[in-house]
Protein backbone atom coordinates (compact mmCIF):
# COMPACT_ATOMS: atom_id res chain seq x y z
CA UNK A 1 0.00 0.00 0.00
CA UNK A 2 1.45 3.72 -1.13
CA UNK A 3 0.86 5.61 2.08
CA UNK A 4 1.52 9.62 2.26
CA UNK A 5 2.41 10.38 6.44
CA UNK A 6 2.64 14.45 6.76
CA UNK A 7 4.14 15.18 10.22
CA UNK A 8 7.15 13.65 11.73
CA UNK A 9 6.98 14.25 15.25
CA UNK A 10 6.29 11.53 17.72
CA UNK A 11 2.63 9.84 16.18
CA UNK A 12 3.78 10.34 12.39
CA UNK A 13 7.33 8.47 13.22
CA UNK A 14 6.22 5.63 15.17
CA UNK A 15 3.41 5.30 12.38
CA UNK A 16 6.38 5.36 9.96
CA UNK A 17 8.40 2.40 11.54
CA UNK A 18 5.13 0.61 11.71
CA UNK A 19 4.13 0.71 8.71
CA UNK A 20 7.66 0.67 6.74
CA UNK A 21 8.61 -2.75 8.73
CA UNK A 22 5.27 -4.28 7.50
CA UNK A 23 6.67 -3.64 3.74
CA UNK A 24 4.35 -0.37 2.96
CA UNK A 25 5.45 1.92 0.28
CA UNK A 26 6.13 5.20 2.94
CA UNK A 27 6.65 8.84 2.25
CA UNK A 28 6.41 11.17 5.10
CA UNK A 29 6.28 14.86 4.41
CA UNK A 30 7.44 17.64 7.35
CA UNK A 31 9.35 21.01 7.41
CA UNK A 32 12.08 19.75 9.59
CA UNK A 33 14.51 18.42 7.94
CA UNK A 34 16.35 17.21 10.63
CA UNK A 35 13.37 14.70 11.29
CA UNK A 36 13.40 13.54 8.32
CA UNK A 37 17.07 12.72 7.82
CA UNK A 38 16.86 11.00 11.58
CA UNK A 39 13.50 8.79 9.84
CA UNK A 40 15.46 7.66 6.92
CA UNK A 41 18.71 6.69 8.51
CA UNK A 42 16.53 4.23 10.50
CA UNK A 43 13.78 3.09 7.68
CA UNK A 44 13.74 2.41 4.36
CA UNK A 45 11.17 5.27 3.00
CA UNK A 46 11.35 8.13 1.16
CA UNK A 47 11.14 11.51 2.95
CA UNK A 48 9.89 15.43 1.36
CA UNK A 49 10.39 18.67 3.18
CA UNK A 50 7.58 21.13 2.85
CA UNK A 51 4.32 22.24 4.10
CA UNK A 52 2.32 19.41 3.69
CA UNK A 53 -1.03 21.17 3.14
CA UNK A 54 0.44 22.63 -0.47
CA UNK A 55 -0.19 20.91 -3.45
CA UNK A 56 3.03 20.60 -4.77
CA UNK A 57 4.29 19.56 -1.95
CA UNK A 58 1.64 16.74 -2.18
CA UNK A 59 2.28 16.03 -5.70
CA UNK A 60 6.29 15.60 -4.99
CA UNK A 61 5.42 13.03 -2.70
CA UNK A 62 3.49 11.15 -4.99
CA UNK A 63 0.02 11.66 -3.69
CA UNK A 64 -1.75 11.12 -7.37
CA UNK A 65 -1.37 7.58 -6.30
CA UNK A 66 -1.62 7.14 -2.96
CA UNK A 67 -3.92 4.83 -1.33
CA UNK A 68 -4.15 6.84 1.76
CA UNK A 69 -3.04 10.07 2.90
CA UNK A 70 -2.52 10.52 6.94
CA UNK A 71 -2.17 13.49 8.20
CA UNK A 72 -0.76 14.22 11.86
CA UNK A 73 0.94 17.58 11.62
CA UNK A 74 0.77 19.82 14.91
CA UNK A 75 -1.51 21.73 13.11
CA UNK A 76 -5.00 21.05 12.91
CA UNK A 77 -5.76 23.87 9.92
CA UNK A 78 -2.77 21.33 7.81
CA UNK A 79 -4.47 18.58 8.13
CA UNK A 80 -7.50 19.59 7.33
CA UNK A 81 -6.81 21.58 4.30
CA UNK A 82 -3.91 18.37 3.28
CA UNK A 83 -7.09 15.99 3.09
CA UNK A 84 -9.20 18.56 1.37
CA UNK A 85 -6.29 19.20 -1.17
CA UNK A 86 -5.91 15.90 -1.32
CA UNK A 87 -9.68 14.93 -2.12
CA UNK A 88 -10.07 17.63 -4.36
CA UNK A 89 -7.17 17.71 -6.62
CA UNK A 90 -5.33 14.13 -6.28
CA UNK A 91 -8.45 12.35 -5.60
CA UNK A 92 -7.34 10.38 -3.12
CA UNK A 93 -9.63 7.17 -1.49
CA UNK A 94 -8.79 7.52 2.08
CA UNK A 95 -8.25 10.48 4.21
CA UNK A 96 -7.01 10.63 7.76
CA UNK A 97 -6.41 13.92 9.66
CA UNK A 98 -5.75 14.49 13.59
CA UNK A 99 -8.04 17.36 14.71
CA UNK A 100 -7.36 18.10 18.42
CA UNK A 101 -9.28 21.42 18.82
CA UNK A 102 -12.60 21.41 20.59
CA UNK A 103 -13.68 24.28 18.87
CA UNK A 104 -13.40 22.21 15.50
CA UNK A 105 -14.40 18.71 16.88
CA UNK A 106 -18.35 19.88 18.40
CA UNK A 107 -19.00 21.16 15.20
CA UNK A 108 -18.31 17.29 13.76
CA UNK A 109 -21.73 16.84 11.85
CA UNK A 110 -21.23 20.08 9.98
CA UNK A 111 -17.30 20.18 9.14
CA UNK A 112 -15.96 16.37 8.51
CA UNK A 113 -18.34 15.45 5.12
CA UNK A 114 -17.30 15.50 1.34
CA UNK A 115 -19.84 17.89 0.80
CA UNK A 116 -17.23 20.36 3.87
CA UNK A 117 -14.02 19.18 4.55
CA UNK A 118 -13.79 15.27 2.87
CA UNK A 119 -12.04 13.08 6.01
CA UNK A 120 -12.73 10.07 6.17
CA UNK A 121 -11.47 9.56 9.44
CA UNK A 122 -10.83 11.74 12.43
CA UNK A 123 -8.55 11.12 15.22
CA UNK A 124 -7.58 12.58 18.16
CA UNK A 125 -4.81 11.05 20.71
CA UNK A 126 -5.93 13.40 23.24
CA UNK A 127 -9.25 11.86 23.16
CA UNK A 128 -7.86 8.25 23.30
CA UNK A 129 -5.29 8.64 25.87
CA UNK A 130 -8.13 10.58 28.05
CA UNK A 131 -10.42 7.11 26.83
CA UNK A 132 -7.37 4.79 28.05
CA UNK A 133 -6.78 6.64 31.28
CA UNK A 134 -10.59 6.21 32.33
CA UNK A 135 -10.61 2.62 31.63
CA UNK A 136 -7.63 2.37 34.01
CA UNK A 137 -9.23 4.07 36.46
CA UNK A 138 -12.13 2.15 35.92
CA UNK A 139 -10.43 -0.96 36.62
CA UNK A 140 -8.20 -0.51 39.41
CA UNK A 141 -5.37 -2.83 39.36
CA UNK A 142 -5.25 -3.14 35.68
CA UNK A 143 -2.22 -2.58 33.49
CA UNK A 144 -3.85 -2.40 30.79
CA UNK A 145 -7.72 -2.52 29.44
CA UNK A 146 -8.74 -2.64 26.01
CA UNK A 147 -12.24 -2.47 24.21
CA UNK A 148 -13.12 -4.48 21.35
CA UNK A 149 -16.61 -4.86 19.55
CA UNK A 150 -18.19 -1.54 21.07
CA UNK A 151 -17.52 -2.79 24.38
CA UNK A 152 -18.60 -5.73 24.63
CA UNK A 153 -15.66 -7.57 24.61
CA UNK A 154 -12.58 -6.23 26.63
CA UNK A 155 -8.61 -7.28 26.82
CA UNK A 156 -7.50 -6.82 30.24
CA UNK A 157 -3.27 -7.01 31.03
CA UNK A 158 -2.86 -7.92 35.20
CA UNK A 159 0.44 -8.37 37.01
CA UNK A 160 -0.13 -11.75 39.55
CA UNK A 161 0.58 -10.81 42.61
CA UNK A 162 1.20 -12.90 45.47
CA UNK A 163 -2.24 -13.03 47.12
CA UNK A 164 -4.40 -13.77 43.98
CA UNK A 165 -6.05 -16.95 44.05
CA UNK A 166 -5.02 -18.66 41.06
CA UNK A 167 -1.30 -17.83 41.60
CA UNK A 168 0.93 -21.01 41.31
CA UNK A 169 -2.20 -22.94 39.65
CA UNK A 170 -2.46 -24.15 36.27
CA UNK A 171 -5.06 -21.87 34.10
CA UNK A 172 -7.50 -24.93 33.52
CA UNK A 173 -8.13 -24.65 37.35
CA UNK A 174 -9.40 -21.01 36.30
CA UNK A 175 -12.75 -22.62 35.25
CA UNK A 176 -13.19 -24.44 38.91
CA UNK A 177 -12.72 -21.20 40.91
CA UNK A 178 -15.44 -19.52 38.53
CA UNK A 179 -17.68 -22.21 36.87
CA UNK A 180 -20.19 -19.67 35.62
CA UNK A 181 -17.76 -17.60 33.87
CA UNK A 182 -16.02 -17.88 30.72
CA UNK A 183 -12.51 -16.41 30.11
CA UNK A 184 -9.57 -17.03 27.89
CA UNK A 185 -6.08 -16.41 28.57
CA UNK A 186 -4.72 -14.99 25.30
CA UNK A 187 -1.18 -14.29 26.20
CA UNK A 188 1.40 -14.55 29.50
CA UNK A 189 4.61 -12.08 29.63
CA UNK A 190 7.43 -13.45 31.98
CA UNK A 191 10.43 -11.15 32.31
CA UNK A 192 9.62 -9.55 29.10
CA UNK A 193 9.21 -12.87 26.89
CA UNK A 194 5.82 -14.21 25.91
CA UNK A 195 4.50 -17.58 26.61
CA UNK A 196 1.70 -19.16 25.02
CA UNK A 197 -0.85 -20.53 27.36
CA UNK A 198 -2.07 -23.85 27.70
CA UNK A 199 -4.34 -25.46 30.26
CA UNK A 200 -1.54 -26.45 32.30
CA UNK A 201 0.41 -23.37 32.42
CA UNK A 202 1.28 -22.63 36.01
CA UNK A 203 0.92 -18.65 36.86
CA UNK A 204 3.61 -17.64 38.52
CA UNK A 205 4.53 -13.78 40.74
CA UNK A 206 5.09 -11.18 38.63
CA UNK A 207 3.79 -12.77 35.83
CA UNK A 208 1.90 -10.36 32.88
CA UNK A 209 -1.81 -12.11 32.18
CA UNK A 210 -3.28 -11.15 29.31
CA UNK A 211 -7.12 -12.36 29.16
CA UNK A 212 -10.30 -11.52 27.25
CA UNK A 213 -13.70 -11.75 28.76
CA UNK A 214 -17.30 -10.60 28.44
CA UNK A 215 -17.03 -6.86 30.26
CA UNK A 216 -19.73 -7.86 32.59
CA UNK A 217 -17.19 -10.58 33.74
CA UNK A 218 -14.16 -8.04 34.01
CA UNK A 219 -13.96 -7.48 37.50
CA UNK A 220 -14.55 -11.33 38.63
CA UNK A 221 -11.77 -12.45 36.87
CA UNK A 222 -9.27 -10.15 37.61
CA UNK A 223 -10.00 -10.90 41.61
CA UNK A 224 -8.59 -14.03 40.68
CA UNK A 225 -5.27 -13.16 39.14
CA UNK A 226 -4.30 -10.11 41.60
CA UNK A 227 -5.63 -9.00 45.50
CA UNK A 228 -8.78 -7.29 44.54
CA UNK A 229 -8.09 -3.31 44.57
CA UNK A 230 -10.39 -1.23 46.45
CA UNK A 231 -12.36 0.90 43.92
CA UNK A 232 -10.54 4.67 43.31
CA UNK A 233 -12.08 7.88 44.83
CA UNK A 234 -9.51 10.35 44.65
CA UNK A 235 -7.42 11.81 41.53
CA UNK A 236 -4.98 14.02 41.09
CA UNK A 237 -4.09 15.18 37.72
CA UNK A 238 -0.94 17.22 37.10
CA UNK A 239 -1.35 19.28 33.91
CA UNK A 240 -4.26 20.96 32.80
CA UNK A 241 -3.51 20.55 28.80
CA UNK A 242 -6.02 19.30 26.97
CA UNK A 243 -5.75 15.26 28.19
CA UNK A 244 -5.63 16.62 32.10
CA UNK A 245 -9.09 18.75 31.53
CA UNK A 246 -10.44 15.89 29.36
CA UNK A 247 -9.87 13.77 32.00
CA UNK A 248 -11.06 15.95 34.49
CA UNK A 249 -14.37 16.66 32.55
CA UNK A 250 -14.75 12.94 32.11
CA UNK A 251 -14.49 11.81 36.02
CA UNK A 252 -15.42 14.98 38.41
CA UNK A 253 -19.06 13.42 37.88
CA UNK A 254 -17.95 10.27 39.74
CA UNK A 255 -14.86 10.93 41.77
CA UNK A 256 -13.20 13.25 43.86
CA UNK A 257 -10.64 15.23 41.74
CA UNK A 258 -8.11 17.82 41.92
CA UNK A 259 -5.93 19.04 39.42
CA UNK A 260 -2.70 21.31 39.11
CA UNK A 261 -1.57 23.42 36.73
CA UNK A 262 0.83 25.94 36.69
CA UNK A 263 0.17 28.83 34.67
CA UNK A 264 -2.32 31.18 36.12
CA UNK A 265 -4.18 32.14 32.67
CA UNK A 266 -4.62 28.09 32.27
CA UNK A 267 -5.14 27.55 35.87
CA UNK A 268 -8.61 30.28 35.70
CA UNK A 269 -9.79 28.77 32.85
CA UNK A 270 -10.06 25.34 33.97
CA UNK A 271 -11.88 26.92 37.07
CA UNK A 272 -14.63 28.17 34.71
CA UNK A 273 -15.19 25.22 32.86
CA UNK A 274 -14.73 22.70 35.60
CA UNK A 275 -17.84 22.19 37.87
CA UNK A 276 -16.58 19.70 40.45
CA UNK A 277 -12.90 19.56 40.25
CA UNK A 278 -10.98 21.54 42.72
CA UNK A 279 -8.06 23.82 40.85
CA UNK A 280 -4.75 24.44 42.30
CA UNK A 281 -2.52 26.56 41.14
CA UNK A 282 1.38 25.04 41.56
CA UNK A 283 3.88 23.05 40.28
CA UNK A 284 2.94 19.29 40.67
CA UNK A 285 6.52 18.54 42.31
CA UNK A 286 6.09 21.21 44.70
CA UNK A 287 6.57 18.35 48.10
CA UNK A 288 4.85 21.38 50.13
CA UNK A 289 1.90 21.54 48.06
CA UNK A 290 1.16 17.69 47.68
CA UNK A 291 1.51 17.25 51.33
CA UNK A 292 -0.84 20.48 52.12
CA UNK A 293 -3.61 18.65 49.01
CA UNK A 294 -3.50 15.10 50.84
CA UNK A 295 -1.69 13.23 48.35
CA UNK A 296 -1.06 10.43 50.94
CA UNK A 297 -4.20 9.67 50.82
CA UNK A 298 -4.82 9.87 46.82
CA UNK A 299 -5.85 6.99 45.54
CA UNK A 300 -4.67 8.05 41.47
CA UNK A 301 -1.59 11.00 40.54
CA UNK A 302 -1.60 11.07 37.08
CA UNK A 303 0.99 12.87 35.53
CA UNK A 304 0.41 14.05 32.06
CA UNK A 305 1.89 17.65 31.14
CA UNK A 306 3.70 18.04 28.06
CA UNK A 307 7.30 17.33 29.51
CA UNK A 308 8.37 13.86 30.35
CA UNK A 309 10.89 14.52 33.15
CA UNK A 310 8.38 16.42 34.25
CA UNK A 311 5.89 14.17 34.61
CA UNK A 312 8.03 11.46 35.85
CA UNK A 313 9.81 13.63 38.65
CA UNK A 314 6.47 14.41 39.60
CA UNK A 315 4.91 10.84 39.89
CA UNK A 316 8.06 9.40 41.59
CA UNK A 317 7.53 12.50 44.08
CA UNK A 318 3.94 11.68 44.74
CA UNK A 319 4.60 8.06 45.37
CA UNK A 320 7.09 8.21 47.46
CA UNK A 321 4.81 10.69 49.45
CA UNK A 322 1.81 7.74 49.84
CA UNK A 323 -0.15 8.19 46.45
CA UNK A 324 -1.52 4.58 45.91
CA UNK A 325 -1.22 4.96 42.44
CA UNK A 326 0.90 6.89 39.87
CA UNK A 327 0.41 6.68 36.27
CA UNK A 328 3.17 9.52 33.68
CA UNK A 329 2.22 10.08 30.39
CA UNK A 330 5.43 9.44 28.58
CA UNK A 331 6.19 10.50 24.92
CA UNK A 332 10.01 9.39 24.48
CA UNK A 333 9.75 5.66 24.21
CA UNK A 334 12.96 5.00 25.64
CA UNK A 335 11.98 6.12 29.11
CA UNK A 336 9.20 3.40 29.03
CA UNK A 337 11.40 0.71 29.80
CA UNK A 338 13.17 2.67 32.43
CA UNK A 339 10.21 3.80 34.10
CA UNK A 340 7.76 0.88 34.44
CA UNK A 341 11.22 -0.95 36.45
CA UNK A 342 10.87 1.72 38.80
CA UNK A 343 8.62 3.25 41.26
CA UNK A 344 5.84 4.90 38.54
CA UNK A 345 2.89 1.83 38.10
CA UNK A 346 1.91 2.86 34.46
CA UNK A 347 3.52 4.33 31.85
CA UNK A 348 1.44 5.56 29.42
CA UNK A 349 2.18 5.91 25.51
CA UNK A 350 0.25 8.75 23.45
CA UNK A 351 1.90 6.68 20.38
CA UNK A 352 0.83 3.13 21.19
CA UNK A 353 -3.05 4.10 22.12
CA UNK A 354 -2.93 6.80 19.14
CA UNK A 355 -0.94 3.77 16.55
CA UNK A 356 -3.62 1.28 17.06
CA UNK A 357 -6.17 3.50 15.53
CA UNK A 358 -4.71 4.40 12.78
CA UNK A 359 -3.82 0.63 12.05
CA UNK A 360 -7.20 -0.53 11.62
CA UNK A 361 -7.61 1.60 8.57
CA UNK A 362 -4.49 -0.05 7.00
CA UNK A 363 -5.32 -3.36 7.65
CA UNK A 364 -6.01 -5.78 4.66
CA UNK A 365 -9.33 -7.84 5.60
CA UNK A 366 -12.34 -6.29 7.42
CA UNK A 367 -10.68 -5.19 10.46
CA UNK A 368 -12.87 -2.92 12.62
CA UNK A 369 -10.09 -2.00 15.60
CA UNK A 370 -6.33 -2.91 16.25
CA UNK A 371 -4.33 -2.41 19.84
CA UNK A 372 -0.72 -1.98 19.30
CA UNK A 373 0.87 -3.71 22.61
CA UNK A 374 4.23 -3.99 23.76
CA UNK A 375 5.86 -1.32 22.28
CA UNK A 376 4.18 -2.17 19.08
CA UNK A 377 5.67 -6.08 19.06
CA UNK A 378 2.09 -7.23 19.50
CA UNK A 379 -1.16 -6.09 18.40
CA UNK A 380 -5.14 -7.45 19.15
CA UNK A 381 -7.23 -7.12 16.89
CA UNK A 382 -10.87 -7.29 15.62
CA UNK A 383 -12.04 -9.04 12.13
CA UNK A 384 -15.14 -9.32 10.64
CA UNK A 385 -15.54 -13.09 9.09
CA UNK A 386 -17.23 -12.76 5.62
CA UNK A 387 -18.03 -15.04 2.90
CA UNK A 388 -18.54 -19.09 3.40
CA UNK A 389 -16.64 -22.78 3.77
CA UNK A 390 -16.12 -22.50 -0.07
CA UNK A 391 -14.84 -18.57 -0.20
CA UNK A 392 -13.29 -18.16 3.15
CA UNK A 393 -10.40 -19.98 5.49
CA UNK A 394 -12.15 -19.48 8.90
CA UNK A 395 -15.89 -19.00 8.15
CA UNK A 396 -17.37 -22.49 8.75
CA UNK A 397 -14.28 -23.76 10.50
CA UNK A 398 -14.07 -24.86 14.14
CA UNK A 399 -10.87 -23.15 15.83
CA UNK A 400 -8.83 -26.30 16.14
CA UNK A 401 -8.63 -26.53 12.13
CA UNK A 402 -7.80 -22.52 11.60
CA UNK A 403 -4.75 -22.53 10.74
CA UNK A 404 -3.51 -19.89 12.97
CA UNK A 405 0.31 -18.44 12.41
CA UNK A 406 2.47 -19.21 15.47
CA UNK A 407 1.86 -16.85 18.39
CA UNK A 408 -1.88 -16.38 17.51
CA UNK A 409 -4.74 -16.46 19.74
CA UNK A 410 -8.36 -16.26 19.10
CA UNK A 411 -10.07 -15.90 22.13
CA UNK A 412 -13.69 -14.48 21.81
CA UNK A 413 -15.96 -14.19 18.74
CA UNK A 414 -18.91 -11.44 19.06
CA UNK A 415 -22.16 -12.91 17.09
CA UNK A 416 -25.35 -10.46 16.88
CA UNK A 417 -24.03 -8.93 20.27
CA UNK A 418 -23.74 -11.88 22.03
CA UNK A 419 -20.13 -12.67 23.44
CA UNK A 420 -19.00 -16.01 22.98
CA UNK A 421 -15.37 -17.11 24.72
CA UNK A 422 -13.83 -19.52 21.95
CA UNK A 423 -13.22 -22.91 22.83
CA UNK A 424 -11.09 -25.52 20.52
CA UNK A 425 -14.47 -26.79 18.95
CA UNK A 426 -16.41 -23.08 18.71
CA UNK A 427 -17.27 -22.60 15.13
CA UNK A 428 -17.04 -19.39 13.71
CA UNK A 429 -19.42 -17.92 11.46
CA UNK A 430 -19.99 -15.00 8.47
CA UNK A 431 -20.55 -11.56 10.27
CA UNK A 432 -18.97 -13.19 13.36
CA UNK A 433 -16.36 -10.45 15.07
CA UNK A 434 -13.45 -12.05 15.89
CA UNK A 435 -10.91 -10.66 18.68
CA UNK A 436 -7.46 -11.66 18.03
CA UNK A 437 -3.82 -11.89 20.30
CA UNK A 438 -0.78 -11.96 18.24
CA UNK A 439 2.59 -11.85 20.26
CA UNK A 440 4.31 -11.62 17.14
CA UNK A 441 3.08 -8.61 15.24
CA UNK A 442 5.43 -9.67 12.28
CA UNK A 443 3.03 -12.51 11.48
CA UNK A 444 0.06 -9.76 11.10
CA UNK A 445 0.19 -11.00 7.06
CA UNK A 446 -0.93 -14.39 7.63
CA UNK A 447 -3.75 -13.44 9.94
CA UNK A 448 -4.78 -10.28 7.29
CA UNK A 449 -4.96 -13.74 4.46
CA UNK A 450 -6.84 -16.11 6.63
CA UNK A 451 -9.46 -12.95 7.24
CA UNK A 452 -9.27 -12.46 3.06
CA UNK A 453 -12.43 -13.77 1.25
CA UNK A 454 -11.40 -15.36 -2.31
CA UNK A 455 -12.66 -13.81 -5.65
CA UNK A 456 -15.26 -16.26 -5.68
CA UNK A 457 -16.97 -14.26 -3.11
CA UNK A 458 -19.46 -11.72 -3.94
Amino acid sequence: MKILILGAGQVGSSLAENLANEKNDITVVDLDGRKLATLQDRLDIRTVRGRGSHPEVLRKAGCDDADMLIAVTNSDETNMIACQVAYTIFHTPKKIARVRSNQYIKYTEQLFSNEALPIDYRISPEQLVTDYITRLIAYPGALQVLDFAGGLVQLVAVRAFQGGPLLGHELQELREHMPGVDTRVAAIYRKGHPIIPTGDTIIEEHDDVFFIVDRRNTKQVMSELRRVDKPYKRVMIAGGGNIGQRLARTLEGRLHVKIIDHNPVNAKMLSEELEKTIVLLGDASDEELLVEENIEGTDVFCALTNDDEANIMSALLAKRLGARKVMALINRAAYVDLVESGDIDIAISPQEATIGSLLAHVRRGDVVMVHSLRKGAAEAIEAVAHGDKKTSKVVGRSIEEIPLPPGTTIGAIVRSEEVIIVHHDTVIESEDHVILFLVDKDRIDDVERLFQVSVTFI
